[in-house]
């Protein structure tokens, strides 16, 4: 996958561009990024914020390694599967854009 296709794929499962990389936040905060994926010349970084307000580097991969699995969709190699709390962090963010379009209040 290259940095199109991962922009793509983060922003259908709750990501939002946040300082200008796909993001997350806390349900709780939802203008402050909490992990976020940073995009290098030839490889995309996962970065999770450390409370003291540091990012610190949790995964990493070149761009032809990271392929999508064919069951999940989610992109293989930035540790989305082996982290624990990521996916459940996506799916609040996507449960939480979703009631905003229902709702017309901003997420």
């Amino acid at each position: 996958m290259d940095k199109t296709e991962l922009t793509n794929w983060a922003l259908a499962n709750g990501w939002r561009i946040i300082a200008g990389s796909p993001s997350l936040t806390k349900p709780s905060s939802p203008k402050e990024a909490i992990v976020r994926m940073v995009f290098k010349a030839t490889v995309v970084n996962l970065e999770i914020k450390k409370p003291a307000g540091t990012w610190e580097k949790v995964a990493g991969e070149s761009y032809a390694k990271v392929v999508p699995d064919p069951d999940t969709g989610l992109p293989g190699g930035l540790g989305f599967d082996t982290i624990p709390g990521i996916t459940m962090l996506m799916e609040k963010n996507k449960d939480s854009m979703v009631f905003a379009k229902m709702t017309g209040k901003p997420g």
